[in-house]
């Protein structure tokens, strides 16, 4: 029946309604009907009754917000090994009625890769978990990657057949690709080479007509639209082409430690100035958190964690700093050198090179629970907001908060906000992700860690972009707005006003693209792109 027969059946029949008296048990045995192979249902398809539901639908979320008994979960989950069992589930949910949620990796801020803001909406997960193939071409340095992999698999993959070759995507090993690059994805690297999705060449994605695109056949706009412009809403994407980059066979890596004692606020004041000028090879980030001031005292102060990875020698290094940034004080014993691939698993206090397949990260806290924020800053905040802003990481609720910044510059003033969706480009100096963590225990109370995270945020205002107040698409956030879920009228008005923080004024083209390739609005969540029958 695949490919062709398929598509001209879904291209004429997805209005139809079910002829079975529940979608749970049309769907079913309409999956039964378009499998290529009947009998690996049972083992693909997970439904509420199976044994193994709960477990199979926790196995990659990776914030418990959205694990509790209070949130909605999916009808069905499938877990595909191939194109046409993808194409029998659009289909189906299609005929259906039921919503499709996505999933790569699960780190989806808001879970909305398996889960749904509103009980009423009948959905299934595609989990892509078993579609994570990597495939490493050295001499022409580039790789195609399945969507289900996970940050980690790549980076090994890569790491296996040179030490000279990378890709500019995130840090976290345990994200999944497919999220990442749908939205953007920056890491290390991405001072010298750009975004993971500016490095993308090629793509094949499955569209709402079932039907399987290339770069060619699915045409520049849409190849625009998936390299930034979010996950779930122009269809799904099987894998990418990438783009390799060069880098030198070991980088050199430091974090320092700094406390309020230690000049920490005017380190932190004179980073922001500097860290955008600094050469594209060296990323300097700083993460914030409160700590003890020491272990025989119970007073707190802000610790700020200084790292840094850059494509060079320590020799290299010192000197640059001592010209750029001497009050910082860094000394050749501050650094180390490895490879490129040491420095990630270095960051989060990991060694083996096998690390990088664990699909969990391992942070000894078995359930976390949490709400992160986003903004980008255009100018330095004075002294006086800094510490202001250091007393509210001393309430209850920020025992477990923090807040990292990550220099922009470099390669990223040089690319136009239009090349792909992601606006966020020259005139930004750096970005701030606010976090805050619970445990399972406080999770009855999660309204005060969610309403502390709000003042941080409305304590910011002043500080940061404005006009819009920008915003990452990949660190989603439905309390800058979301879709009626339930009709189509109106969502262009509502989604424009979080769409316009994530993507400026790209936001019209996508709106354009997405009523070119899914006129019906078939891929939507609570913040998809909305096409312009929904004016």
């Amino acid at each position: 029946m695949f490919p062709s027969l398929f598509v001209i059946l879904l291209s004429v029949s997805w209005k139809s309604s079910s002829t079975l008296a529940y979608p749970s048990e049309g769907f079913l045995h309409c999956l039964s009907l378009h499998f290529a192979n009947s009998t690996s249902i049972s083992k693909l398809v997970y439904t509420q009754r199976n044994s193994s539901f709960s477990s199979v639908l926790k196995s990659s979320a990776q914030n418990f917000r959205f694990t509790t008994p209070s949130t909605p979960t999916p009808l069905f989950i499938i877990t595909p090994l191939q194109p046409s069992h993808i194409q029998a589930a659009i289909y189906c949910s299609r005929i259906h009625g039921l919503h499709v949620r996505t999933r790569s990796g699960g780190h989806d801020f808001e879970g909305l890769s398996y889960t749904t803001a509103n009980y009423i909406i009948p959905f299934v997960v595609i989990d892509l978990v078993n579609l994570r193939s990597v495939q490493v071409d050295v001499e022409k340095a580039t790789a195609w990657v399945e969507s289900g992999a996970t940050i980690g698999e790549l980076y090994y993959g890569i790491a296996q057949k040179s030490r000279t070759l990378a890709f500019p995507a995130g840090l976290f090993y345990t994200v999944g690709v497919g999220g990442q690059f749908s939205g953007g994805g920056y890491g290390p690297l991405f001072r010298k080479y750009g975004l993971a999705a500016d490095n993308v060449i090629d793509a094949r994605l499955i569209d709402a007509k079932g039907r399987i695109l290339d770069r060619k056949s699915m045409g520049d706009d849409l190849f625009w639209a998936i390299r930034g412009g979010g996950g779930g809403s122009f269809g799904i994407v099987l894998a990418w082409k990438l783009k390799l980059v060069a880098v030198p066979a070991n980088v050199t890596v430091f974090t320092v430690r700094k406390t309020l004692e230690q000049n920490a606020t005017k380190l932190v004041h004179r980073w922001q100035s500097i860290a955008h000028k600094f050469p594209k090879e060296l990323l300097m980030s700083i993460f914030i958190s409160s700590v003890k001031s020491s272990e025989a005292d119970k007073k707190m102060t802000i610790q700020a964690n200084f790292s840094s990875m850059f494509l060079g020698s320590i020799d290299e290094l010192v000197p640059l700093m001592e010209e750029r940034f001497p009050e910082f004080g860094l000394v050749r014993d501050d650094c180390l050198e490895m490879s490129w691939v040491e420095a990630i698993l270095s960051a989060q206090g990991r060694v083996q090179l096998e690390t990088l397949l664990e699909r969990h990260q391992k942070t000894g806290v078995s359930q976390t629970f949490f709400k992160a924020k986003f903004d980008y800053v255009k100018q330095p905040i004075p002294e006086m907001g800094l510490e202001g802003l250091w007393p509210m990481f001393y309430e209850e609720e920020a025992k477990m908060a923090n807040i990292f910044l990550v220099a922009y510059g470099g390669k990223m003033d040089e690319i136009p906000e239009t090349e792909i969706p992601f606006p966020h480009r020259a005139g930004t100096i750096y970005s701030i992700i606010y976090v805050v963590d619970w445990d399972e225990k406080d999770n009855r109370n999660s309204k005060r860690f969610l309403n502390w995270i709000r003042r941080v945020y409305d304590y910011m205002t002043p500080y940061v972009s404005n006009s819009p107040r920008e915003a990452y698409v990949n660190y989603k956030d439905l309390q800058i707005g979301s879709n009626n879920m339930f009709s189509c009228k109106g969502s262009y008005a509502q989604a424009k006003i979080w769409g316009r923080k994530y993507f400026k004024n790209n936001f019209d083209r996508l709106v354009y693209v997405k009523t070119k390739v899914d006129p019906e609005n078939f891929f939507r969540h609570e913040q998809s792109i909305p096409p312009l029958s929904c004016f």
